[in-house]
């Protein structure tokens, strides 16, 4: 079933002087539980499209639906509430509160869902536990090395169960060892749980990792391809889509 849609999706940034065409007219479908790595150089487009994607921005023109509406009809209040409860971000500078507790950094999330203060907890520990963190829930994220900080927004990311993970440049701060162990992780959770990842990257390693590689040139998709050895089977479910408040 289909996650996200876009439909000749147009970005344009303007200045007083020039306007910067980032996005021309993409076409792309992904399904629930495929794991995609977006490529290309540099003022390719595809940060753009994931900003877009993460309804951090929209789009000049163009449609783009996510599990069936259409992000255009979606007031500031609702499109919030879908980044919160149905999209999980992970970033390559971590994005944590340097002087909370890492339980508190992925509990975080929650608060704005008006989870209990004892369910926020819970939760946030048992995710933590599952990035391989639950020996240190009070250190503070500043005590704790790259690829700890970036475990910890992994959980973050996926406290509320989203069915979507952006992920934009995870491993960019990050030696190759601890690259491959985060991209283990988005695997496991992928292959496990059935959750969508999509991860904008530079670096073929990385992108190895994922079954779908879409490559942004020029603001176009320019090739969009499947892994030889991807499973026909691969379908996970879908999980239900909550109403919008």
């Amino acid at each position: 079933m289909t996650l996200i849609a876009v439909e000749n999706l147009h970005k344009i940034y303007r200045t007083s002087e020039v306007a910067v065409h980032a996005v021309r007219g993409v076409n792309c479908r992904i399904d629930y539980g495929e794991f995609v790595a977006i490529m290309g150089p540099s003022g390719s487009g595809k940060s753009t499209f994931m900003h877009v994607l993460g309804c951090l921005d929209q789009a000049t023109s163009g449609v783009y639906a996510f599990e069936g509406r259409d992000t255009k009809t979606l007031n500031r209040g609702q499109l919030a509430n879908l980044r919160n409860q149905r999209i999980g971000f992970v970033f390559q500078s971590f994005n944590l509160l340097p002087r909370t507790t890492i339980l508190d950094n992925v509990a975080l999330p929650m608060l704005y869902q008006k989870v209990s203060r004892r369910e926020r907890r819970r939760r946030a520990t048992a995710m933590l536990e599952r990035v391989g963190l639950g020996n240190r829930l009070m250190h503070t994220s500043g005590k704790l090395s790259g690829g700890q900080q970036q475990r910890v927004a992994v959980a973050r990311a996926l406290v509320t169960k989203p069915p979507l993970i952006l992920a934009d440049e995870p491993t960019g701060n990050l030696d190759s060892k601890t690259s491959h162990e985060i991209m283990d992780l988005f695997k496991e959770l992928n292959e496990t749980d059935g959750v969508c990842v999509v991860v904008v990257t530079h670096e073929a390693d990385v992108a190895a990792y994922a079954y779908r590689n879409i490559v942004f040139r020029d603001g176009l998709i320019t090739s969009d391809a499947l892994r030889s050895d991807v499973p026909v089977e691969r379908s996970p479910q879908p999980r239900t889509a909550p109403a919008l408040q």
